[in-house]
């Protein structure tokens, strides 16, 4: 089994403009990035794969194999998964609550498939046991079409459904869930800038 992790850490997580500074945001993206390899790596993933289009914030990395490819994400992935002779795990980058446990689930399924749904329709992991077979396509409701995508190949599909892995650090909203569920580097280094505050009953965002 191998693991590939698409990033890109130059003007990273635009969403995050209004509470993070860009040196603020790469700052952080690296560090959600380290946290997804070693849940990789605690859950028995030696084969790990950061495929980027660049190699900027990756000069020093020891903790995977960097892989570079100019193209757009899903061509980029397509060549991977062509390219692959063993089953493959895709998981994004921007997972701070996922936990290792969460992975060997996702990697125990019974079925070709695993899929992983993330908010607003995206995919958080595709664990994909044929990767010769099945081809990915990114953006928009990507949820659905992987999904159709899996039965259209002739391959059956597992939807792992869960709160802290289909989170996806996105939007100012999504870092008061790394603040309330989350651990490790990246929740710390966003404890040291915000405070959780209740307003009209909702949890919001405070500056420090």
């Amino acid at each position: 089994m191998r693991a590939v992790i698409p990033y890109k850490k130059s003007g990273a997580k635009s969403r995050l403009s209004p509470v993070l500074s860009l040196e603020e945001r790469e700052e952080f993206v690296e560090l959600m990035l380290n946290q997804v390899i070693d849940s990789l790596k605690e859950a028995g993933i030696e084969k790990i794969d950061v495929l980027s289009p660049s190699a900027y914030g990756l000069e020093g990395m020891t903790k995977a194999r960097v892989l570079l490819d100019e193209k757009d994400l899903n061509e980029a992935l397509n060549r991977y998964l062509e390219e692959a002779e063993e089953p493959v795990l895709i998981v994004m980058a921007d997972l701070p609550l996922l936990s290792p446990d969460h992975i060997k689930g996702i990697t125990s399924t019974k079925k070709d498939i695993c899929i992983v749904p993330g908010k607003g329709g995206g995919t958080n992991a595709l664990f994909i046991k044929n990767p010769s077979r099945y081809r990915v396509k990114y953006y928009g409701s990507s949820f659905l079409t992987h999904c159709s995508i899996a039965t259209d190949s002739g391959q059956n599909y597992e939807i792992y459904d869960s709160f802290l892995a289909g989170t996806d650090i996105d939007e100012p909203e999504d870092l008061v869930e790394l603040l309330i569920h989350g651990k490790g580097t990246a929740k710390d280094y966003i404890n040291r800038k915000f405070k959780l505050e209740v307003s009209r009953g909702r949890v919001g965002l405070v500056p420090l």
